[in-house]
């Protein structure tokens, strides 16, 4: 054999026993004999490194450090899912869906074990891995490519066992779960402390912190492992998710051996159970399983509800409870003015994460389960951020506790504090607190809103006590000067974060949006009206019907958009912003969208289709000027149809709704 067909045979032979040993768990051939065959490649790879391959095993080694991650927009939003943590509640899912669509009653899942990890998004151009992003914030992630590479169970080139019956698309985008096996873990662990090194506190913070170093090199020495479980963008159709799950297992992707098939909602409910007793020997962290539709199509037509797709839901299993002493309460004030209990307890660990702090709802649930402070408390995590108070063990209470007091002035300004109608929470009477206003910026410079680097919570709340900002429009208005008033500010710093300022002028319509803090209206939604109006000139004349007929906008957030337009207040920011530039537009086109083809025109589509995808079909409806909605309707234009169409098309036929297929539509744009 030739050598450099020596070189081609060593690489497909590296990749598929690296399969084996990593992902299929059955090696076939002993250590010793591996590491001869990778020392083979290298001495061949040093002498003819122009003969390297995109798929070479000694791609995984990490390459040079990076400054720091280029942001990655996502072919599709990344969403997360709906949390449900009872039987009714899974029952009341079901529910809901049938009132849909009537297919949900017969439709089967597919049960999936729910990964405590990090969320990774890979692309493969025809077979070969171009890319590696984080979840991120649902609409664009950052990218870390070059770490993802070290990852062995990540395939550099799929399909990993060459095969003739597979067919590959041409763009293949999925989404998997980084995390750190339980064995793994405590190995890590027990390094860091024979190194003198700091402990982790749990495997999914270890994951998190490994796959986002800058250095591949290090991400390469931590034991990272991955499950894959979706496609979020492909050239291929997949009409159920089981066998979706079966063909990313046959190109050689990890995936987990636990998945099950349920022909109904009765026989979820029966598993869990069982699931219960089998998160147990599961290798790694789970706090809960994935229940899926079975069906693609359906699960698509049924959509989302603001950033959580109908077709699939959560279920968390019981959370852990530790019991620790209530050490204090302090009133917190929020962007909005509601004035929040927050316990400060003495610390404990739950589930591997040390709690200091936790929400105790609001006032009135601070009375009603008579919490006082020295209590020794009853603290629970069940999937929120912040962990929260159950209540006081009362057998354990010191004779003369003490009560908790309910503010009656707002602690940050001493301004009148009063209910609104209809809610329990607290607010602060006074529009100009300074705590309202330290948090609106702290929000408005967030990564999820203007990412402006460096205006942290230190230095907003230095602004604002010198009166130097009293909205967020004003911080376009500072200069360097204005900072050198700051503490620890010379001209160096005070020239990065007015620079830092300014650059967040080149931000996106959606992080304007979302930046702004309208209620209702996070990310996903930002997205969604940023792409559907273009300019903020054409988002503030909408009024609630136009914008409840959007996809994706409920009525309670179509009426908080208009709410929050309608106030003076809001309009001078604006006009503020306006004025400073800080104005984008997408696709820098006028106020007034141009007509297009399909501009005025509803769509709804059905079916498995041929040529687009249900992502692709609704971007190209978009790209042209129609609208996509979730359900058949007198205000619909079009129905768009593919094979096994079902209700929809029997209510398009029964409302005199014109049905196209793909070609119709295609033709009609032409």
């Amino acid at each position: 054999m030739e050598e450099k067909e020596l070189y081609f045979a060593l690489v497909q032979q590296i990749n598929y026993h690296s399969f084996l040993y990593y992902v299929a768990d059955s090696p076939v051939i002993t250590d010793g004999e591996f590491d001869n065959l990778t020392r083979q490649l290298k001495e061949i790879e040093s002498h003819h490194p122009d003969w390297v391959t995109a798929d070479s095993p000694s791609n995984r080694v990490g390459g040079a450090p990076a400054g720091k991650f280029k942001k990655v927009a996502h072919p599709a939003p990344i969403l997360s899912l709906e949390n449900s943590f009872s039987a009714e509640d899974l029952r009341a899912w079901l529910t809901r869906n049938v009132k849909l669509d009537a297919r949900v009653a017969k439709s089967g899942y597919v049960i999936e074990p729910k990964i405590d990890g990090l969320t990774v998004v890979l692309t493969y151009r025809n077979g070969v891995l171009t890319q590696g992003v984080t979840r991120g914030d649902g609409v664009e992630g950052e990218d870390v490519t070059a770490n993802v590479r070290t990852m062995k169970e990540i395939p550099l080139i799929v399909p990993v066992v060459p095969s003739f019956n597979i067919v590959i698309p041409e763009t293949l985008v999925v989404r998997g779960e980084v995390y750190i096996s339980n064995k793994n873990f405590e190995a890590l662990n027990n390094r860091q402390l024979a190194n003198g090194d700091k402990m982790y506190l749990n495997p999914r913070n270890a994951a998190a912190g490994a796959l986002r170093q800058l250095d591949p090199a290090v991400t390469a020495s931590r034991p990272l492992s991955v499950l894959v479980y979706a496609v979020v963008a492909s050239d291929m159709v997949f009409s159920s998710q089981y066998e979706m799950l079966r063909y990313l297992k046959a190109l050689g992707f990890p995936v987990s051996r636990a998945v099950e098939r349920c022909a109904d909602m009765t026989g979820v409910i029966e598993s869990i159970s069982a699931w219960k007793e089998k998160r147990g020997n599961l290798p790694y962290e789970t706090d809960g399983i994935v229940i899926k539709l079975d069906d693609l199509a359906l699960a698509a037509d049924l959509g989302f509800v603001g950033k959580d797709p109908r077709g699939a839901i959560a279920y968390k299993f019981p959370s852990e409870v530790a019991t620790t002493t209530l050490l204090a309460v302090e009133a917190t004030v929020g962007r909005t003015g509601v004035i929040t209990p927050l316990a400060i307890l003495e610390p404990v660990s739950i589930g591997g994460v040390v709690v200091r702090q936790a929400t105790l709802h609001n006032w009135d649930d601070v009375v009603r389960k008579d919490i006082r402070l020295g209590d020794h408390v009853m603290i629970k995590r069940a999937g929120e951020v912040i962990p929260f108070v159950v209540g006081p063990v009362l057998e354990a209470r010191a004779a003369g506790s003490a009560p908790v007091e309910i503010p009656l002035v707002c602690p940050a300004c001493g301004g009148t504090v009063a209910r609104r109608e209809g809610e329990v929470a607290l607010y602060c009477q006074n529009e100009n607190c300074p705590a309202q206003l330290t948090r609106a910026l702290e929000y408005f410079a967030s990564r999820a809103g203007m990412d402006i680097n460096g205006l942290g919570t230190r230095i907003i709340e230095e602004l604002v006590a010198k009166s130097l900002v009293s909205d967020p429009a004003d911080l376009y208005l500072l200069v360097p000067s204005s900072f050198l008033v700051l503490e620890s500010f010379g001209d160096k710093k005070s020239e990065n974060i007015y620079a830092a300022i300014q650059d967040s002028k080149l931000r996106s319509l959606q992080r304007l949006i979302c930046a702004l803090g309208i209620p209702s209206i996070g990310d996903v939604a930002a997205s969604i009206l940023s792409k559907r109006f273009l300019s903020m000139d054409n988002l503030m004349l909408a009024d609630e019907e136009t914008l409840k007929a959007i996809s994706g906008i409920g009525p309670v957030a179509a009426r908080d958009i208009v709410a929050w337009f309608a106030l003076t207040k809001n309009q001078v920011v604006l006009a503020k912003l306006k004025q400073a530039g800080v104005w984008p537009v997408v696709a820098a086109e006028s106020a007034q969208p141009k007509v297009r083809a399909l501009s005025g025109m509803t769509f709804v589509v059905t079916g498995t289709l041929s040529q687009f995808s249900r992502e692709s079909v609704k971007a190209f409806i978009e790209d042209n000027g129609g609208k996509v909605s979730d359900s058949v309707s007198k205000k619909t234009s079009f129905l768009v149809v593919g094979a096994d169409a079902g209700s929809k098309l029997a209510k398009a036929k029964e409302l005199g709704v014109t049905v196209l297929t793909e070609a119709d539509l295609i033709a009609k744009v032409k």
